[in-house]
């Protein structure tokens, strides 16, 4: 009857042993490889599986995640001859599991040491100051080249980026001074080109200063003179006018006796003042006829009143 008991417990424990080794949980994202008696068997997905005692054996285990790899720092030199440190990270994904398995032994190590050196093949196409400027381009280079390698790995590189690209502490001074003397540089360019906007802007005042001021000294002139004829024509209408009436106050009735009167008077003012003015004085032997001077000035006047009717 023990001997029975310890039998059954025994055979418990050997079935539990069984099940514990041949029942399989594959996570999500994730794939077993399975081998039966050292040959590829299959490959279990996400779930449970249970597999034949004593035959089957897990072999390998593979996320199906995307990995990031860090690519350690290398030492690089560019076209130009400069050593520079470069690292990076990169990022891949298993899509087969059974490639991944017996494709390659240990395909991180592989796809690192072909990132390192496809990195320096494409760091020593370049020089060094276009290093920071061709990331992208270095970059997307690397994937390529690592991605037709490792597609019969049953791999997939989705990018590389590069992290730090570290070139030596005299290098660095130098593109320090070279940096500093091109900003100096355009700092001059934009004094300069300020210094000669500022004068083409002070020329472009005094133009227009100069065109304003002898605009304004013709518009002056052209008034004095509009100013001047009108004041002519003013006098002259003025003057005609004036001429004009003296000649009709004449024709009127008694206008000849008057004017007889006014040359008269004008004789003998201007006579006097005459007398005044000098000592010695020439007169005309009829001085005293002053009917003949005013007969004079009477035919004077008429005859350049008909000469007037006449035209």
């Amino acid at each position: 009857m023990e001997f029975s008991l310890i039998a059954l417990a025994a055979l418990v424990v050997l079935v539990v042993i069984v099940i514990a080794k041949t029942a399989v949980v594959v996570p999500q994202q994730s794939q077993y490889v399975v081998e039966r008696l050292g040959r590829y068997a299959g490959t279990l997905d996400a779930g449970f599986h249970v597999l034949v005692p004593f035959l089957d054996a897990i072999r390998y285990k593979h996320s199906l995640k995307e990995t990031a790899a860090d690519i350690p720092e290398q030492i690089c030199i560019t076209s130009d001859n400069v050593q520079v440190g470069v690292d990076g990270v990169l990022y891949l994904k298993v899509l087969d599991a059974k490639r991944a398995s017996y494709g390659i032994g240990n395909y991180l190590f592989a796809i690192t040491q072909l990132a390192q050196t496809t990195l320096r093949s494409e760091i020593g196409k370049i020089e060094l100051d276009k290093t920071f400027e061709e990331r992208a381009h270095i970059n997307t280079q690397v994937v390529d080249e690592l991605d037709k390698a490792t597609e019969p790995w049953g791999v997939k590189v989705l990018r590389y980026e590069i992290k730090n690209i570290n070139p030596p502490h005299d290098v660095l001074a130098a593109m320090e001074k070279q940096m500093r003397a091109e900003r100096e540089k355009r700092a001059t360019i934009l004094d300069s080109e300020g210094l000669r906007d500022s004068a083409i802007n002070t020329a472009e005042g005094e133009k227009q200063k100069v065109i304003k001021e002898s605009e304004a000294t013709k518009q002056q002139q052209i008034n004095e003179a509009q100013g001047e004829a009108a004041a002519i024509t003013t006098v002259a209408t003025a003057t005609a006018e004036g001429i004009r009436m003296v000649a009709e106050a004449i024709n009127a009735p008694g206008g000849y006796q008057a004017v007889q009167l006014r040359v008269a008077e004008q004789y003998v003012e201007k006579l006097g003042m005459l007398a005044k003015a000098n000592n010695t004085m020439i007169l005309p032997a009829n001085v005293a006829d002053v009917s003949s001077i005013i007969a004079t000035a009477m035919s004077v006047i008429k005859q350049t009143g008909d000469q007037q009717d006449g035209n």
